[in-house]
């Protein structure tokens, strides 16, 4: 029955007041930022700014492709790796950010104990440790062992156009065992297990600011129509990935394999299980399954002792058989980790004419690499040797199999073409802007006879050390404020607490300077090479679509 018109009236001044009480006891406009989708309604305070205005972009472009870039190759949650100690601060917390992004107890009072920078020359290891919220000395683009995922700063990144996020889940056990300060145990496969339940917390933490399960901006994702259809919606689509030394405790002892079929089919399922969906199957240490491609330097030379540590044996080498090669051994002295070594035990001299790692793919390599095909996994052929990369690319090449990335520049570039060929998916790491773009035109070709779009593999969190300022002076700077890839967001300069970081003066210090690194790449490069990025989202999943339809053909 209608109401009357009393009582139609009586409705509308209880709804009045509804809306008055409402008003006074809801949250205050700080923590309700807006009805509009993007922006929560229950963000912690205090907490960071974002610094970024405007709506994100939905929906797809006229040929029906979705947009946006693709950081190919990230470490979220590798503060609970390699021991729990040696990246401090944490993506988020409960607790709030002063919890989230503090400093390693031991790094107390100037961080002389922020050993792992003295080894690696990431930085000179001193530094200011207070964390929120004055950031006098961290997060910084030279220091290895500080939290640059915050998950604000990858909200900013989203916000700034990027729409895929792979999440690869690692750790060493060797760096585990020989660092000095840790609170749990080194078992590999363990820590990628906690990790993966952290990607999904972190999930249910950002679902809560926005009113509940799936209403939040990170979605995790485990097939490629999902990651369409979470894109579609102006949302961060999140893959997860595997980058560990040994997998299913596949390491080799004096060349001999300490794992079997079994163990690689059952660590297979329960990483399916968990969402994974792209692995390495070796990192930095020749395991069961591969070789490895060396790194450089005196960071070279600390992994070369790990090697030892790890396997019993040293890297060894012999002349490349074509025009790929590993990287040269790193001979320079890292005393540090050289001391780790037992008495009489010294590192090998190398032949420079041998640039290739003897190891290649083995048989219980070639083994999980047809164990992925099987189940549609897209395989990761960065730090494996040219010798099992070349291996797999013949597999693959023999089958006709799409999944094969490089996500972050660990591959010998003459590779590029057959990647490209089996419909694959390239990113480089994220270098500084003169080289990301000489780089990106060298190969432009390739992607234009392909079709490909570009990615990015900010390899945050990953102990490996990102763009340096080019300075205030430098031509063509990045001029805060400014529009996003898309045209229809603006951004400025990013804040957290008290600090304020310019991508001109700071270099690439946080996740948050991401949209500030592309704008950068735009004014050095030109708007080419931004836009073969912005097609990295639509390229990542044709390679991932591909790859599950193999799987059921």
């Amino acid at each position: 029955m209608a109401p009357t018109y009393r009582g139609r009236r009586r409705l509308a001044v209880l709804s009045l007041l509804l809306l008055v009480l409402a008003a006074a006891l809801g949250p205050t406009p700080s923590s309700a930022a807006g009805s509009a989708w993007w922006e929560p309604s229950a963000r912690p305070e205090p907490d960071s700014r974002i610094g970024v205005t405007g709506e994100p972009f939905t929906g797809t472009n006229a040929a029906g492709e979705v947009r946006g870039f693709v950081d190919a190759h990230n470490h979220v949650l590798s503060n609970e790796a390699f021991g729990g100690r040696l990246i401090c601060g944490k993506a988020f917390s409960h607790q709030g950010i002063a919890d989230a992004l503090k400093d390693c107890p031991e790094h107390y009072p100037d961080g002389s104990l922020a050993v792992f920078d003295f080894i690696t020359n990431g930085g000179d290891g001193r530094h200011d440790p207070v964390g929120w919220p004055t950031f006098r000395d961290w997060p910084a683009h030279d220091s290895l062992t500080h939290q640059q995922n915050y998950y604000a700063w990858i909200e900013r990144a989203w916000r700034g156009g990027q729409r895929v996020l792979v999440n690869d889940l690692v750790t060493n056990g060797v760096i585990c065992s020989v660092y000095f300060f840790k609170d749990r145990g080194c078992d590999e496969m363990t820590s990628i297990r906690l990790q993966a339940r952290l990607t999904y917390e972190m999930q249910a933490y950002v679902d809560a600011m926005y009113g509940g399960p799936g209403r939040g901006w990170f979605r995790i994702v485990t097939d490629s129509a999902q990651a369409r259809e979470v894109i579609e919606q102006g949302r961060l689509a999140v893959v997860l990935g595997v980058e560990t030394s040994e997998p299913f405790g596949c390491k080799q002892i004096l060349g001999i394999p300490q794992c079997d079929r079994a163990d690689i089919d059952a660590g297979l399922d329960e990483l399916y299980a968990l969402g994974v969906r792209s692995m390495f199957l070796c990192h930095k240490f020749d395991n069961a399954l591969c070789g490895v491609r060396f790194d450089e330097g005196a960071l070279g030379t600390a992994i070369n002792v790990g090697q030892f540590l790890s396997t019993g044996t040293f890297w060894r080498t012999e002349k490349c058989s074509g025009p790929q090669h590993d990287n040269p051994i790193g001979l320079a002295s890292a005393s540090g980790a050289e001391r780790l070594l037992p008495k009489g035990v010294a590192l090998p001299s190398y032949d420079a004419d041998a640039r290739c790692n003897v190891r290649g793919l083995t048989g219980l390599g070639e083994y999980a690499v047809r164990g992925m095909m099987r189940r549609g996994m897209m395989l990761e052929i960065d730090h494996m040797s040219v010798k099992a990369t070349g291996r797999v690319l013949d597999v693959f090449e023999s089958e006709a199999y799409p999944g094969v990335l490089s996500s972050h520049s660990w591959m010998d570039l003459n590779w590029t073409g057959r990647v490209y060929g089996l419909g694959g998916f390239v990113a480089q790491y994220m270098h500084g802007s003169k080289d990301f773009v000489a780089e990106a035109e060298r190969t432009e070709a390739l992607r234009d006879a392909h079709g490909a779009g570009y990615g990015y593999g900010t390899d945050m969190n990953g102990v490996g050390g990102w763009p340096a300022p080019r300075g205030a002076d430098a031509p063509d700077p990045v001029t805060y404020p400014f529009r996003s890839a898309d045209g229809g967001s603006v951004l400025d300069r990013q804040t957290t607490g008290e600090r304020t970081w310019d991508l001109n003066t700071d270099g690439a210090a946080h996740y948050g300077l991401v949209p500030d690194w592309i704008e950068d790449i735009r004014r050095v490069g030109g708007q080419d090479v931004v836009d073969d990025l912005f097609r990295g989202a639509e390229s990542y999943l044709d390679t991932w679509g591909a790859t599950e339809r193999h799987r059921q053909g």
